[in-house]
Protein backbone atom coordinates (compact mmCIF):
# COMPACT_ATOMS: atom_id res chain seq x y z
CA UNK A 1 0.00 0.00 0.00
CA UNK A 2 2.86 2.36 0.79
CA UNK A 3 4.33 1.85 -2.69
CA UNK A 4 0.98 2.49 -4.35
CA UNK A 5 0.32 5.61 -2.28
CA UNK A 6 3.80 6.97 -2.96
CA UNK A 7 3.33 6.24 -6.67
CA UNK A 8 0.05 8.17 -6.66
CA UNK A 9 1.59 11.13 -4.83
CA UNK A 10 4.65 11.22 -7.08
CA UNK A 11 2.46 10.90 -10.18
CA UNK A 12 0.41 13.89 -9.06
CA UNK A 13 3.57 15.85 -8.30
CA UNK A 14 5.03 14.94 -11.69
CA UNK A 15 1.79 15.98 -13.40
CA UNK A 16 1.88 19.28 -11.50
CA UNK A 17 5.53 19.88 -12.38
CA UNK A 18 4.97 19.11 -16.05
CA UNK A 19 1.66 20.97 -16.06
CA UNK A 20 3.40 24.11 -14.84
CA UNK A 21 6.81 23.60 -16.42
CA UNK A 22 5.72 23.06 -20.02
CA UNK A 23 3.47 26.16 -20.20
CA UNK A 24 6.23 28.16 -18.49
CA UNK A 25 8.79 26.95 -21.05
CA UNK A 26 6.46 27.83 -23.92
CA UNK A 27 5.77 31.22 -22.36
CA UNK A 28 9.50 31.92 -22.11
CA UNK A 29 9.93 30.90 -25.75
CA UNK A 30 7.13 33.25 -26.78
CA UNK A 31 8.68 36.06 -24.68
CA UNK A 32 12.15 35.58 -26.21
CA UNK A 33 10.67 35.47 -29.70
CA UNK A 34 8.59 38.58 -29.06
CA UNK A 35 11.61 40.51 -27.76
CA UNK A 36 13.60 39.59 -30.87
CA UNK A 37 10.67 40.37 -33.16
CA UNK A 38 9.95 43.80 -31.62
CA UNK A 39 13.63 44.74 -31.65
CA UNK A 40 14.03 43.87 -35.35
CA UNK A 41 10.63 45.30 -36.24
CA UNK A 42 11.60 48.64 -34.71
CA UNK A 43 14.79 48.77 -36.78
CA UNK A 44 13.02 47.65 -39.94
CA UNK A 45 10.30 50.27 -39.48
CA UNK A 46 12.95 52.95 -38.93
CA UNK A 47 14.69 52.00 -42.16
CA UNK A 48 11.32 52.08 -43.93
CA UNK A 49 10.89 55.66 -42.72
CA UNK A 50 14.47 56.64 -43.70
CA UNK A 51 14.07 55.12 -47.17
CA UNK A 52 11.21 57.46 -48.19
CA UNK A 53 13.40 60.34 -49.39
CA UNK A 54 15.95 58.17 -51.28
CA UNK A 55 13.07 56.52 -53.14
CA UNK A 56 11.33 59.82 -53.96
CA UNK A 57 14.55 61.49 -55.14
CA UNK A 58 15.89 58.27 -56.65
CA UNK A 59 19.08 58.66 -54.65
CA UNK A 60 19.77 55.35 -52.88
CA UNK A 61 23.25 56.53 -51.91
CA UNK A 62 21.66 58.67 -49.21
CA UNK A 63 20.94 55.56 -47.10
CA UNK A 64 23.70 53.15 -48.14
CA UNK A 65 26.10 54.27 -45.41
CA UNK A 66 23.37 53.87 -42.75
CA UNK A 67 22.60 50.35 -43.94
CA UNK A 68 26.28 49.44 -44.03
CA UNK A 69 26.96 50.61 -40.49
CA UNK A 70 23.89 48.76 -39.17
CA UNK A 71 24.95 45.53 -40.82
CA UNK A 72 28.50 45.84 -39.57
CA UNK A 73 27.37 46.49 -35.98
CA UNK A 74 24.49 44.05 -35.68
CA UNK A 75 25.27 41.51 -38.39
CA UNK A 76 21.76 41.92 -39.87
CA UNK A 77 21.59 42.26 -43.66
CA UNK A 78 19.16 44.98 -44.88
CA UNK A 79 17.81 45.44 -48.40
CA UNK A 80 15.45 47.97 -50.01
CA UNK A 81 13.20 47.03 -52.91
CA UNK A 82 10.98 49.23 -55.09
CA UNK A 83 7.30 48.64 -55.64
CA UNK A 84 8.13 46.14 -58.39
CA UNK A 85 10.19 44.05 -55.98
CA UNK A 86 13.49 44.95 -57.61
CA UNK A 87 16.43 45.82 -55.37
CA UNK A 88 17.17 49.48 -55.12
CA UNK A 89 20.14 49.23 -52.83
CA UNK A 90 21.31 46.91 -50.17
CA UNK A 91 23.92 46.94 -47.52
CA UNK A 92 26.81 44.49 -47.11
CA UNK A 93 24.16 41.83 -46.77
CA UNK A 94 24.68 41.08 -50.42
CA UNK A 95 28.06 39.66 -49.50
CA UNK A 96 26.47 37.01 -47.29
CA UNK A 97 24.00 35.95 -49.91
CA UNK A 98 20.76 37.86 -49.26
CA UNK A 99 18.75 36.91 -52.30
CA UNK A 100 15.44 38.65 -52.86
CA UNK A 101 14.43 35.75 -55.09
CA UNK A 102 14.63 33.32 -52.18
CA UNK A 103 11.10 31.87 -51.67
CA UNK A 104 10.92 32.85 -47.98
CA UNK A 105 12.28 36.37 -48.54
CA UNK A 106 10.18 36.83 -51.69
CA UNK A 107 7.03 35.78 -49.78
CA UNK A 108 7.61 38.36 -47.05
CA UNK A 109 8.50 40.98 -49.65
CA UNK A 110 5.25 40.45 -51.55
CA UNK A 111 3.23 40.77 -48.33
CA UNK A 112 5.00 44.04 -47.50
CA UNK A 113 4.40 45.40 -51.03
CA UNK A 114 0.75 44.48 -50.52
CA UNK A 115 0.69 46.79 -47.49
CA UNK A 116 0.70 44.09 -44.80
CA UNK A 117 2.87 44.39 -41.75
CA UNK A 118 5.19 41.65 -40.47
CA UNK A 119 4.00 39.14 -37.86
CA UNK A 120 6.01 37.06 -35.32
CA UNK A 121 5.40 33.77 -37.14
CA UNK A 122 5.73 30.25 -35.63
CA UNK A 123 6.90 29.91 -32.04
CA UNK A 124 10.68 30.01 -31.72
CA UNK A 125 12.26 26.72 -30.64
CA UNK A 126 15.92 25.98 -29.80
CA UNK A 127 16.16 23.55 -32.72
CA UNK A 128 14.63 25.94 -35.28
CA UNK A 129 17.55 27.41 -37.27
CA UNK A 130 15.48 29.43 -39.74
CA UNK A 131 16.40 33.18 -39.70
CA UNK A 132 13.89 35.85 -38.80
CA UNK A 133 12.80 37.62 -42.01
CA UNK A 134 10.92 40.92 -41.66
CA UNK A 135 9.60 43.09 -44.45
CA UNK A 136 8.00 46.49 -43.85
CA UNK A 137 6.28 48.58 -46.56
CA UNK A 138 7.65 52.03 -47.42
CA UNK A 139 4.65 54.37 -47.49
CA UNK A 140 4.76 57.72 -49.26
CA UNK A 141 1.54 59.76 -49.16
CA UNK A 142 -0.32 56.59 -48.19
CA UNK A 143 1.01 54.68 -51.20
CA UNK A 144 3.34 51.69 -51.00
CA UNK A 145 6.45 52.70 -52.94
CA UNK A 146 8.71 49.87 -51.81
CA UNK A 147 9.75 47.68 -48.87
CA UNK A 148 12.63 47.17 -46.44
CA UNK A 149 13.76 43.58 -45.76
CA UNK A 150 15.92 42.44 -42.83
CA UNK A 151 17.20 38.91 -42.28
CA UNK A 152 18.19 38.28 -38.65
CA UNK A 153 19.90 35.23 -37.20
CA UNK A 154 18.06 33.63 -34.26
CA UNK A 155 21.15 31.96 -32.84
CA UNK A 156 21.56 34.22 -29.80
CA UNK A 157 17.84 34.14 -29.03
CA UNK A 158 17.80 30.35 -29.33
CA UNK A 159 20.83 30.08 -27.03
CA UNK A 160 19.12 32.29 -24.45
CA UNK A 161 15.95 30.23 -24.79
CA UNK A 162 17.90 27.03 -24.32
CA UNK A 163 19.46 28.35 -21.11
CA UNK A 164 16.04 29.39 -19.85
CA UNK A 165 14.70 25.91 -20.59
CA UNK A 166 17.63 24.28 -18.81
CA UNK A 167 16.96 26.50 -15.80
CA UNK A 168 13.27 25.52 -15.84
CA UNK A 169 14.19 21.84 -16.16
CA UNK A 170 16.60 22.12 -13.23
CA UNK A 171 13.89 23.83 -11.19
CA UNK A 172 11.44 21.06 -12.11
CA UNK A 173 13.94 18.40 -11.03
CA UNK A 174 14.59 20.21 -7.76
CA UNK A 175 10.85 20.61 -7.17
CA UNK A 176 10.26 16.93 -7.90
CA UNK A 177 13.12 15.93 -5.60
CA UNK A 178 11.81 18.18 -2.84
CA UNK A 179 8.33 16.73 -3.31
CA UNK A 180 9.83 13.24 -3.10
CA UNK A 181 11.61 14.10 0.14
CA UNK A 182 8.38 15.49 1.55
CA UNK A 183 6.09 12.76 0.17
CA UNK A 184 8.00 9.80 1.66
CA UNK A 185 7.74 10.89 5.33
CA UNK A 186 4.17 12.12 4.79
CA UNK A 187 3.14 8.75 3.35
CA UNK A 188 4.89 6.98 6.24
CA UNK A 189 3.09 9.26 8.68
CA UNK A 190 -0.24 8.44 7.06
CA UNK A 191 0.41 4.70 6.92
CA UNK A 192 2.02 4.29 10.34
CA UNK A 193 -1.35 3.69 12.07
CA UNK A 194 -2.36 1.32 9.26
CA UNK A 195 0.83 -0.71 9.73
CA UNK A 196 0.33 -0.80 13.48
CA UNK A 197 -3.28 -1.89 13.00
CA UNK A 198 -2.13 -4.66 10.67
CA UNK A 199 0.44 -5.85 13.22
CA UNK A 200 -2.12 -5.59 16.00
CA UNK A 201 -4.63 -7.62 13.99
CA UNK A 202 -2.09 -10.40 13.52
CA UNK A 203 -1.18 -10.22 17.21
CA UNK A 204 -4.88 -10.36 18.10
CA UNK A 205 -5.34 -13.54 16.07
CA UNK A 206 -2.25 -15.05 17.69
CA UNK A 207 -3.45 -14.04 21.13
CA UNK A 208 -6.88 -15.55 20.52
CA UNK A 209 -5.33 -18.81 19.34
CA UNK A 210 -2.57 -18.98 21.93
CA UNK A 211 -4.48 -17.60 24.89
CA UNK A 212 -1.99 -14.82 25.48
CA UNK A 213 -2.86 -11.28 26.49
CA UNK A 214 -4.22 -9.13 23.69
CA UNK A 215 -1.89 -6.20 23.04
CA UNK A 216 -3.26 -2.71 22.45
CA UNK A 217 -2.35 -0.61 19.42
CA UNK A 218 -2.04 2.69 21.30
CA UNK A 219 -1.96 5.95 19.37
CA UNK A 220 1.25 6.57 17.46
CA UNK A 221 0.52 9.66 15.38
CA UNK A 222 -1.04 9.89 11.97
CA UNK A 223 -4.27 11.36 10.59
CA UNK A 224 -7.06 11.94 13.15
CA UNK A 225 -9.36 9.44 11.40
CA UNK A 226 -6.80 6.66 11.70
CA UNK A 227 -6.08 7.55 15.33
CA UNK A 228 -9.80 7.20 16.02
CA UNK A 229 -9.69 3.82 14.28
CA UNK A 230 -6.81 2.80 16.57
CA UNK A 231 -8.87 3.73 19.62
CA UNK A 232 -11.83 1.74 18.28
CA UNK A 233 -9.56 -1.25 17.67
CA UNK A 234 -8.22 -1.05 21.22
CA UNK A 235 -11.76 -1.08 22.59
CA UNK A 236 -12.63 -4.07 20.42
CA UNK A 237 -9.45 -5.91 21.44
CA UNK A 238 -10.23 -5.26 25.09
CA UNK A 239 -13.74 -6.65 24.63
CA UNK A 240 -12.38 -9.75 22.89
CA UNK A 241 -9.80 -10.25 25.61
CA UNK A 242 -12.42 -9.95 28.33
CA UNK A 243 -14.78 -12.36 26.54
CA UNK A 244 -12.04 -14.96 26.03
CA UNK A 245 -10.86 -14.63 29.61
CA UNK A 246 -14.40 -15.02 30.88
CA UNK A 247 -14.91 -18.09 28.69
CA UNK A 248 -11.73 -19.76 29.87
CA UNK A 249 -12.47 -18.86 33.48
CA UNK A 250 -15.95 -20.31 33.17
CA UNK A 251 -14.68 -23.62 31.78
CA UNK A 252 -11.99 -23.86 34.42
CA UNK A 253 -14.26 -22.82 37.29
CA UNK A 254 -17.10 -25.08 36.19
CA UNK A 255 -14.76 -28.05 35.82
CA UNK A 256 -13.18 -27.35 39.19
CA UNK A 257 -16.43 -26.71 41.06
CA UNK A 258 -18.10 -29.83 39.69
CA UNK A 259 -15.31 -32.05 40.90
CA UNK A 260 -16.26 -31.76 44.57
CA UNK A 261 -19.91 -32.83 44.24
CA UNK A 262 -18.86 -35.48 41.73
CA UNK A 263 -16.29 -36.86 44.17
CA UNK A 264 -18.96 -36.91 46.88
CA UNK A 265 -21.29 -38.73 44.50
CA UNK A 266 -18.61 -41.34 43.76
CA UNK A 267 -18.06 -41.87 47.48
CA UNK A 268 -21.79 -42.27 48.12
CA UNK A 269 -22.08 -44.74 45.24
CA UNK A 270 -19.09 -46.64 46.59
CA UNK A 271 -20.65 -46.79 50.03
CA UNK A 272 -23.71 -48.46 48.49
CA UNK A 273 -21.61 -51.30 47.16
CA UNK A 274 -22.66 -54.53 48.89
CA UNK A 275 -25.79 -52.98 50.36
CA UNK A 276 -27.96 -53.48 47.30
CA UNK A 277 -29.49 -56.94 47.17
CA UNK A 278 -31.69 -56.56 44.14
CA UNK A 279 -29.86 -57.66 40.98
CA UNK A 280 -31.46 -54.96 38.81
CA UNK A 281 -30.61 -52.25 41.33
CA UNK A 282 -27.04 -53.60 41.63
CA UNK A 283 -26.65 -53.34 37.82
CA UNK A 284 -27.93 -49.77 37.93
CA UNK A 285 -25.50 -48.98 40.73
CA UNK A 286 -22.60 -50.39 38.75
CA UNK A 287 -23.66 -48.35 35.69
CA UNK A 288 -23.93 -45.24 37.86
CA UNK A 289 -20.39 -45.80 39.15
CA UNK A 290 -19.07 -46.19 35.59
CA UNK A 291 -20.85 -43.00 34.49
CA UNK A 292 -19.49 -41.13 37.50
CA UNK A 293 -15.96 -42.23 36.65
CA UNK A 294 -16.46 -41.21 33.02
CA UNK A 295 -17.85 -37.84 34.09
CA UNK A 296 -14.90 -37.36 36.41
CA UNK A 297 -12.52 -38.12 33.52
CA UNK A 298 -14.32 -35.61 31.30
CA UNK A 299 -14.07 -32.94 33.99
CA UNK A 300 -10.36 -33.65 34.43
CA UNK A 301 -9.76 -33.32 30.71
CA UNK A 302 -11.88 -30.17 30.49
CA UNK A 303 -9.81 -28.70 33.27
CA UNK A 304 -6.61 -29.73 31.45
CA UNK A 305 -7.94 -28.15 28.24
CA UNK A 306 -8.82 -24.92 30.06
CA UNK A 307 -5.34 -24.82 31.56
CA UNK A 308 -3.82 -25.45 28.14
CA UNK A 309 -5.84 -22.61 26.62
CA UNK A 310 -4.86 -20.29 29.44
CA UNK A 311 -1.17 -21.18 29.29
CA UNK A 312 -0.18 -18.00 27.51
CA UNK A 313 3.02 -17.43 29.45
CA UNK A 314 6.58 -17.66 28.29
CA UNK A 315 7.87 -20.91 26.84
CA UNK A 316 10.41 -22.65 29.04
CA UNK A 317 13.24 -24.96 27.97
CA UNK A 318 12.60 -28.58 28.98
CA UNK A 319 15.05 -31.48 29.07
CA UNK A 320 13.61 -33.83 26.47
CA UNK A 321 15.43 -36.98 27.64
CA UNK A 322 14.36 -36.48 31.25
CA UNK A 323 10.66 -35.83 30.50
CA UNK A 324 10.24 -38.53 27.83
CA UNK A 325 12.12 -41.07 29.95
CA UNK A 326 10.02 -40.30 33.02
CA UNK A 327 6.69 -40.48 31.20
CA UNK A 328 7.60 -43.70 29.39
CA UNK A 329 8.71 -45.25 32.69
CA UNK A 330 5.42 -44.31 34.40
CA UNK A 331 3.25 -45.58 31.53
CA UNK A 332 5.29 -48.77 31.25
CA UNK A 333 3.56 -49.97 34.43
CA UNK A 334 0.14 -49.40 32.82
CA UNK A 335 1.31 -51.10 29.64
CA UNK A 336 2.64 -54.12 31.52
CA UNK A 337 -0.77 -54.61 33.15
CA UNK A 338 -2.24 -54.83 29.64
CA UNK A 339 0.60 -56.94 28.20
CA UNK A 340 1.84 -54.00 26.09
CA UNK A 341 5.49 -52.99 26.02
CA UNK A 342 6.71 -49.39 25.63
CA UNK A 343 9.90 -48.69 23.66
CA UNK A 344 11.64 -45.30 23.48
CA UNK A 345 14.26 -44.54 20.81
CA UNK A 346 16.36 -41.49 19.91
CA UNK A 347 17.05 -40.40 23.50
CA UNK A 348 20.44 -39.36 24.84
CA UNK A 349 20.99 -36.41 22.54
CA UNK A 350 20.86 -33.77 25.27
CA UNK A 351 17.99 -32.00 23.53
CA UNK A 352 15.99 -29.21 25.13
CA UNK A 353 12.66 -28.07 23.69
CA UNK A 354 10.45 -25.04 24.30
CA UNK A 355 6.97 -25.68 25.74
CA UNK A 356 4.67 -24.12 28.30
CA UNK A 357 5.31 -25.23 31.86
CA UNK A 358 4.49 -28.97 32.17
CA UNK A 359 3.18 -28.86 28.60
CA UNK A 360 5.35 -31.74 27.36
CA UNK A 361 4.21 -33.99 30.23
CA UNK A 362 0.55 -33.35 29.36
CA UNK A 363 1.22 -34.04 25.67
CA UNK A 364 2.98 -37.34 26.34
CA UNK A 365 0.33 -38.45 28.84
CA UNK A 366 -2.44 -37.81 26.31
CA UNK A 367 -0.62 -39.57 23.46
CA UNK A 368 0.46 -42.59 25.53
CA UNK A 369 -3.01 -42.91 27.07
CA UNK A 370 -4.58 -43.02 23.59
CA UNK A 371 -1.95 -45.46 22.30
CA UNK A 372 -2.40 -47.89 25.21
CA UNK A 373 -6.19 -47.77 24.98
CA UNK A 374 -6.24 -48.82 21.32
CA UNK A 375 -3.22 -51.16 21.15
CA UNK A 376 -3.88 -54.89 21.23
CA UNK A 377 -2.24 -56.98 24.01
CA UNK A 378 1.02 -58.61 23.01
CA UNK A 379 2.14 -55.64 20.88
CA UNK A 380 4.22 -52.56 21.60
CA UNK A 381 3.92 -48.77 21.64
CA UNK A 382 7.00 -47.02 20.25
CA UNK A 383 8.09 -43.50 21.15
CA UNK A 384 10.66 -42.17 18.64
CA UNK A 385 12.56 -38.90 19.11
CA UNK A 386 14.37 -37.30 16.16
CA UNK A 387 15.57 -33.91 14.88
CA UNK A 388 14.23 -32.81 11.50
CA UNK A 389 15.18 -29.44 9.95
CA UNK A 390 16.20 -27.94 13.29
CA UNK A 391 13.05 -29.06 15.16
CA UNK A 392 12.36 -31.98 17.45
CA UNK A 393 9.80 -34.58 16.36
CA UNK A 394 8.27 -36.96 18.91
CA UNK A 395 6.33 -39.77 17.24
CA UNK A 396 4.08 -42.15 19.24
CA UNK A 397 3.20 -45.25 17.22
CA UNK A 398 0.64 -47.87 18.30
CA UNK A 399 -0.61 -51.12 16.69
CA UNK A 400 -4.32 -50.61 17.19
CA UNK A 401 -7.12 -50.37 14.59
CA UNK A 402 -5.99 -46.92 13.49
CA UNK A 403 -8.16 -44.41 11.62
CA UNK A 404 -9.42 -44.06 8.08
CA UNK A 405 -7.84 -41.40 5.89
CA UNK A 406 -10.97 -39.26 6.06
CA UNK A 407 -10.90 -39.42 9.88
CA UNK A 408 -7.30 -38.26 10.35
CA UNK A 409 -8.18 -34.58 9.87
CA UNK A 410 -11.03 -34.74 12.41
CA UNK A 411 -9.25 -36.70 15.11
CA UNK A 412 -8.06 -33.53 16.90
CA UNK A 413 -11.55 -31.99 17.10
CA UNK A 414 -13.03 -31.64 20.56
CA UNK A 415 -15.24 -34.53 21.71
CA UNK A 416 -14.85 -36.26 18.35
CA UNK A 417 -14.80 -40.06 18.45
CA UNK A 418 -14.49 -42.49 15.56
CA UNK A 419 -17.59 -44.60 15.02
CA UNK A 420 -15.39 -47.68 15.40
CA UNK A 421 -14.20 -46.59 18.87
CA UNK A 422 -17.42 -45.55 20.58
CA UNK A 423 -17.12 -48.31 23.18
CA UNK A 424 -13.56 -47.34 24.19
CA UNK A 425 -13.41 -45.22 27.37
CA UNK A 426 -12.52 -41.59 26.80
CA UNK A 427 -13.98 -38.15 26.17
CA UNK A 428 -12.40 -37.25 22.83
CA UNK A 429 -10.45 -34.33 24.31
CA UNK A 430 -6.95 -35.82 24.42
CA UNK A 431 -5.75 -34.73 20.97
CA UNK A 432 -7.59 -31.41 21.34
CA UNK A 433 -5.49 -30.72 24.44
CA UNK A 434 -2.32 -31.70 22.56
CA UNK A 435 -3.30 -29.36 19.70
CA UNK A 436 -3.74 -26.41 22.07
CA UNK A 437 -0.35 -26.99 23.66
CA UNK A 438 1.29 -27.31 20.23
CA UNK A 439 -0.19 -24.00 19.13
CA UNK A 440 1.18 -22.28 22.21
CA UNK A 441 4.56 -23.95 21.71
CA UNK A 442 4.82 -22.82 18.06
CA UNK A 443 4.77 -26.50 17.18
CA UNK A 444 2.49 -28.78 15.18
CA UNK A 445 0.54 -32.04 15.35
CA UNK A 446 0.43 -34.62 12.57
CA UNK A 447 -1.49 -37.92 12.35
CA UNK A 448 -0.67 -40.67 9.87
CA UNK A 449 -1.42 -44.32 9.19
CA UNK A 450 1.93 -46.17 9.08
CA UNK A 451 2.56 -49.40 7.25
CA UNK A 452 1.56 -52.44 9.30
CA UNK A 453 -1.52 -50.77 10.75
CA UNK A 454 -2.12 -48.68 13.79
CA UNK A 455 -1.80 -44.92 14.21
CA UNK A 456 1.24 -42.66 14.47
CA UNK A 457 0.89 -39.27 16.11
CA UNK A 458 3.84 -36.89 15.61
CA UNK A 459 4.34 -33.61 17.47
CA UNK A 460 6.94 -31.07 16.39
CA UNK A 461 8.53 -28.69 18.92
CA UNK A 462 11.11 -25.90 18.58
CA UNK A 463 14.57 -26.58 19.96
CA UNK A 464 15.83 -24.28 22.69
CA UNK A 465 18.82 -22.06 21.86
CA UNK A 466 21.12 -24.38 23.80
CA UNK A 467 19.20 -27.45 22.70
CA UNK A 468 22.17 -29.73 22.07
CA UNK A 469 24.90 -30.20 24.58
CA UNK A 470 28.41 -29.93 23.20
Amino acid sequence: MRVRLQAIVLTLVAALVFGLGIPLALSVAASVQLDLFLDRLTDTSRFASLAQRPLVENRPDLIVDELRRYTEVYGVPVAIADQDGEPVTRGPGEAIGMDLKDPVIASHLQEALAGRRSEPGPLLMPWNTEPLVLAEPILIDGEVRGAVITVSSTGKARADLLWWWLLIAAGAVLAFGFALLVAVPVVRWILRPVRRLDDATGALVTAVVSGREVKRVEESGGPPELRQLERSFDRMAASVDEALSAQRAFVADASHQLRNPLTALKIRLGNLDGHVDDDLAAADLEAAVVDARRLNQILDELLSLARAEASGGELVPVDLDEVVGARVADWTVVGAARDISLVATGLGGGLRVLTPARGLEVVLDALLDNALKFTEPGTEVRVAVSVVEGKVEIAVRDHGPGLRDDELDRAADRFWRSTAHQNVPGSGLGLAIVTEIMVRSDGSLRLSSPEGGGLEVTVTLPVAASGVNP
